[in-house]
């Protein structure tokens, strides 16, 4: 994430080795998953950042604007690593199996446990309607995976499309819930049990794991 070049930080240069934005960022995820959003002041976002309130709103035009940039960051990448694999030499299971994987991956992944504030009353709000769209764009390629698994189209495969979707989410909630999940292998098994929830058999999904495992190590890292 680039820095935007203008106003100093409060208390000198940071020591994390990050952006000012990006300590905004990280500073406010963990205030907001630890004391809630609405208990959250800017002021307290500042101070924890070691910036001054005057600079932070340099980077983000409010609290809102940080919430924001913090949810695309747990869909975003999902979505693009998506449209990388869309033309890949594999078949739909494959490529199911490894957007499941990935997204696991993604949700398990930071310090924080960010995606738990899409439960947020306030993301009615129209000010969040970029996340919502992005959300639903990577709906949007499940559903088109889940149909071609099924060799129906993704308007047929709304309801396969939705049980798979929130296995994957459901990480969420055990994250939430169990702190110390262990992350390891997470992915792999997901994945697995989504192509299990549509039919697939044992040979299928253990072609799928192995060939999907490979479009998503470079991915992940």
């Amino acid at each position: 994430m680039a820095s935007k070049l203008g106003r100093p930080r409060a208390q000198g240069p940071s020591t994390s080795g990050l952006t000012t934005e990006e300590d905004i960022l990280v500073a406010a995820a963990a205030l907001f998953c630890e004391s809630g959003y609405g208990s959250t002041s800017t002021h307290a976002i500042a101070r924890a950042a070691g910036i001054s309130q005057a600079s932070m709103y340099h980077y983000f035009a409010g609290k809102h604007a940080i919430l924001l940039e913090l949810l695309l960051a747990t869909v975003r990448p999902s979505t693009a690593f998506a449209a990388s694999v869309a033309d890949a030499e594999a078949d739909a299971e494959t490529r199911l199996w490894a957007l499941c994987a990935y997204d696991v991956h993604l949700l398990l992944s930071g310090q924080e446990n960010t995606a738990s504030l899409y439960l947020l009353p306030e993301l009615a709000d129209e000010r969040f309607a970029e996340f919502h769209a992005e959300r639903q764009r990577l709906f949007g390629v499940y559903r088109t995976l889940v149909g071609a698994v099924l060799g129906v189209g993704p308007e047929d495969a709304q309801e396969e499309a939705s049980l798979v979707f929130g296995l994957v989410e459901s990480t969420i909630l055990r994250r939430r819930n169990e702190p110390e999940m262990v992350v390891r292998g997470a992915g792999e098994r997901l994945a697995d049990a989504a192509l299990r929830l549509l039919g697939a058999d044992s040979a299928t999904i253990e072609r799928a794991h192995t060939a999907g495992t490979a479009l998503v190590r470079p991915a992940a890292g």
